[in-house]
């Protein structure tokens, strides 16, 4: 009776900390929502932003946005799940590469504004790429790496060890099994962190302020060496420069649920893909 009586009062803890999490989550949502919602329009939408960025639209800093999230995440999640691989299936046991393991577990701590100034220092100046999309998707790869390492990580070793025996048993290479069983088998568990990853790469304002975002463009980058407006560094610039704040918080608002709205759009294309795969794979 006990037993049941404490395990009773853990599922109502459990159940109570959803609640409140749903209730935040929901409060934070909504008060977007109703500050954001009465400056979305068509115009809003597709037009530049005009007179001091008091009308007009925020076109370009969507596409800014989603050209620095797209592109962070082609250059981190090949790299990561390579690292990942290497990790999980090839790297010996040993001191070091526990030390690896830490490493990348305090790089996800770094603050953002540490990995800005690096990509300041690196991309935008020893390559010489410039303020530029190429530098900002880069230092934003670099902000999720770590992520999709420990993602994808978790997701190689959930899957059974029955599988790649079976594998090799029938004649494949190691790299093979690789390829063809694990990666598929995992693939779910490895897109979970790149939609974690796009969450993060979408909303940081930090890392792009030094290498990619510009405070105004009157057209759209015709070049990954091109700067870009930002969603996030827009709502920034909103909210701390200009001479209107009473016209510039409700533009700032509505590019708040912009980028929850483009954040979700994203990130549902990754969870139909997961999906699909975990149909596929029956887990």
């Amino acid at each position: 009776m006990r037993n049941d009586h404490i395990q009773k009062l853990g599922f109502a803890l459990l159940f109570l900390c959803v609640i409140i999490t749903v209730f935040f989550l929901g409060s934070i949502i909504y008060f977007i929502v109703v500050r954001g919602a009465p400056a979305i329009s068509w115009e809003f939408l597709t037009e530049v932003p005009r007179r001091a960025m008091t009308q007009g639209g925020v076109a370009p800093a969507i596409v800014g946005t989603f050209y620095l999230t797209i592109g962070a995440v082609l250059f981190a999640l090949p790299l990561g799940l390579a690292c990942a691989i290497y990790l999980t299936e090839y790297s010996p046991k040993g001191a070091v590469v526990n030390i690896i393991r830490m490493s990348i577990n305090n790089l996800a701590g770094v603050p953002s504004i540490v990995f800005g100034l690096f990509g300041l220092t690196v991309f935008v100046k020893f390559f010489g790429f410039g303020v530029s999309i190429l530098s900002g998707s880069l230092t934003l790869a670099m902000l999720i790496l770590p992520s999709i390492i420990s993602a994808s990580q978790e997701a190689l070793i959930a899957v059974p060890h029955s599988l790649r025996e079976a594998s090799l048993a029938i004649g494949a290479t190691h790299w093979q099994t690789i390829k063809r069983i694990v990666v598929p088998t995992a693939l779910p568990g490895i897109l979970t962190g790149v939609i974690l990853g796009i969450g993060r790469a979408a909303g940081e304002t930090a890392p792009i302020l030094f290498t990619a975002a510009t405070f105004y463009m009157r057209g759209y980058p015709d070049s990954v060496f091109s700067e870009v407006m930002a969603l996030p560094y827009h709502i920034y610039a909103l909210m701390t420069e200009g001479t209107k704040p009473d016209q510039q918080t409700v533009i700032a608002y509505g590019c708040s649920l912009l980028l929850v709205v483009l954040v979700l759009l994203i990130s549902a294309i990754a969870i139909y893909i997961r999906q699909s795969r975990r149909k596929i794979y029956g887990h």
